[in-house]
């Protein structure tokens, strides 16, 4: 699918306030502004916003439109605009430039609850309706993994960790099974296990912590020794007690009240364990909400402001890491606690059920006191109990260690099936890498004269791909012509196997970029791909001897914004 405009209309007025035509090949989207009239800040112009508008069409959030990533403050002005004069965002996608037979229009605005709109070719979408409608539309996928949002990663670079990193571009939490699977549907390789693989590793990973918090305290060798002592010291017990002569209503209390205990011990156990899970929960929460808070942000912001003193183009970006890092963490401890008032609504429902038995207790056992129970069957009965209670306790223990145990044989051993049928694809995937570095090198050689390669690694947990070059290792500017070479060369890879992809790379802040590479990209390396690439530059860092106006679809400037308010 290629991007066929790209429109911001205020649908409360019915005008169009600006509309975005794009074509094949490279896509300017220009600042006007001289880099010697710009704030340390920036201009602030809206280049970078066309990205993050395609980007909402595409299920993002949108807050960045409106809010300030750097500092976390709120454009009120662009949101008051965006919301009060419900501005519709339009994206047209097509599958061909010029063809429309088959075109996707996709519509959003930014009001919420029901004056929300989400819409797919005049059709209105809840957001996992929209999301999934999306995914299917544009690569013919209703799997639950990868996500959308997680397949399209690579082809919207604005945000910081997009910018520098060239394939791990999802949040810096994701784990190696979830990029697994994303690398395999990048490379079009069928693994229809991998949804489920990604589940059984984070079940895997529970039972794993479950484990190692029991293991602190006891294990299963420990309980089986314990309980052998304590059965030893009931068969003596329950001996001595039958040496008493009882009468039938005697025998029948002494029965009833050991059951009740038995029961007691039961219910001690499972609140045990359910405080055990609530206090494992709040202490992950705690350690999740010391990672926010034992950052200083002051000292690590001098340091910024010093770099920036020496390197005037350093992207001010550790506040913008911050945020993301504490969001990252909000969503974690979200997770964590979403089924924390159900657990403690057990707890107290338990405790209730344990009040009730120890009243009856309490009542056979002045019952069975006022009867005049010899002292010493009375210390013997007692021992019982307490041994029948922490039987009740050890074998909770053993049971929980035991199932616990089961499930994480079950698990392992549906992973080593499921890695096992990813190993007799290995030859597959490796020859599908070597296909995809014919067109990487190729490129990488036009802008550098050098090979960059991607790599296929394994390890017990996972497949990873990682991108090398075979000389030293890239400087900033080449880092963002690498990332260049890798988008373009994934498109004439996917084309070439038909697979389905965007056509289109988005790239923001190419000003480190040295001239050459620009001119190489403009002149040649997008040309040979069958794409659009877009870009934002300032006009002053353009390559002097070439005529860009054929490349530019958008001209910015500190009179003529995007949003023009």
């Amino acid at each position: 699918m290629f991007l066929k405009s790209l429109s911001i209309i205020n649908n409360s007025e019915g005008s169009v306030i600006r509309e975005i035509k794009f074509h094949k090949g490279v896509n300017l989207i220009l600042d006007e502004t001289s880099s010697a009239d710009r704030t340390e800040s920036g201009n602030n112009v809206g280049k970078t916003t066309v990205f993050r508008l395609i980007d909402f069409c595409l299920c993002g959030d949108g807050k960045n439109i409106y809010t300030d990533t750097e500092f976390n403050n709120t454009n009120e002005a662009v949101e008051q605009f965006l919301t009060t004069n419900d501005i519709i965002i339009k994206l047209v996608l097509v599958p061909e430039i010029g063809n429309e037979s088959e075109e996707i229009v996709i519509e959003r605005n930014f009001l919420s609850r029901n004056k929300a709109v989400k819409r797919i070719n005049g059709a209105d979408y809840t957001s996992k309706g929209f999301e999934q409608e999306l995914k299917s539309l544009l690569f013919g996928d209703c799997a639950e993994k990868p996500t959308f949002r997680q397949i399209i990663s690579k082809n919207i670079r604005y945000e910081k960790n997009r910018l520098v990193n060239t394939i791990k571009v999802l949040h810096q939490n994701t784990n190696c099974e979830e990029y697994e699977t994303l690398f395999l549907f990048w490379l079009g390789v069928d693994f229809s296990e991998s949804g489920r693989k990604q589940q059984l590793s984070s079940l895997k990973k529970t039972e794993e912590e479950f484990q190692r918090k029991m293991h602190k305290t006891t294990d299963l060798a420990k309980i089986s020794q314990a309980l052998s002592v304590i059965n030893s010291s009931i068969d003596e017990l329950e001996k001595k007690k039958d040496d008493f002569q009882l009468n039938d209503n005697y025998s029948k209390d002494i029965e009833e009240l050991n059951n009740i205990k038995f029961k007691e011990s039961q219910i001690s156990a499972n609140i045990s364990r359910l405080e055990f899970r609530r206090d494992l929960i709040n202490e992950n929460v705690s350690a999740l909400n010391s990672k926010q808070a034992n950052i200083d942000t002051e000292a690590i912001k001098v340091v910024y402001q010093e770099a920036k003193a020496i390197i005037p183009n350093l992207q001010k970006s550790f506040e913008d890491t911050l945020r993301f890092h504490n969001q990252m963490i909000d969503n974690k401890i979200k997770f964590l606690t979403k089924d924390l008032d159900g657990l403690l609504s057990e707890i107290d429902s338990l405790k209730l059920e344990l009040n009730a038995l120890l009243e009856k207790d309490k009542g056979l056992s002045f019952r069975l006191k006022s009867l005049g129970v010899l002292e010493g069957l009375e210390e013997i009965i007692k021992q019982l109990n307490i041994e029948y209670e922490r039987k009740g306790n050890y074998e909770e223990q053993k049971r929980l260690l035991e199932d616990s145990e089961r499930r994480l044989k079950q698990y392992e051993d549906e992973l080593s099936e499921i890695n096992k049928g990813l190993s007799n694809q290995k030859e597959f995937i490796t020859n599908r890498v070597k296909h995809f570095n014919t067109f990487f090198a190729k490129i990488s050689k036009e802008l550098y004269k050098e090979d960059f390669i991607l790599v296929d690694k394994y390890n017990d947990r996972a497949l990873t791909l990682t991108v090398d070059t075979i000389s030293s290792n890239p400087g900033t500017g080449k880092k963002k012509g690498q990332i260049a070479a890798f988008d373009l060369a994934y498109v004439q890879f996917a084309d070439s196997l038909d697979i389905r992809c965007l056509h289109f790379v988005l790239q923001d802040q190419m000003e480190t970029v040295h001239s050459n590479q620009i001119s190489s990209l403009f002149a040649k390396v997008v040309e040979e791909s069958n794409c659009q690439y877009v870009m934002t530059m300032l006009k002053d860092k353009l390559p002097t001897d070439m005529d860009v106006s054929p490349y530019v679809v958008l001209t910015l400037s500190q009179t003529d914004k995007l949003f023009r308010i």
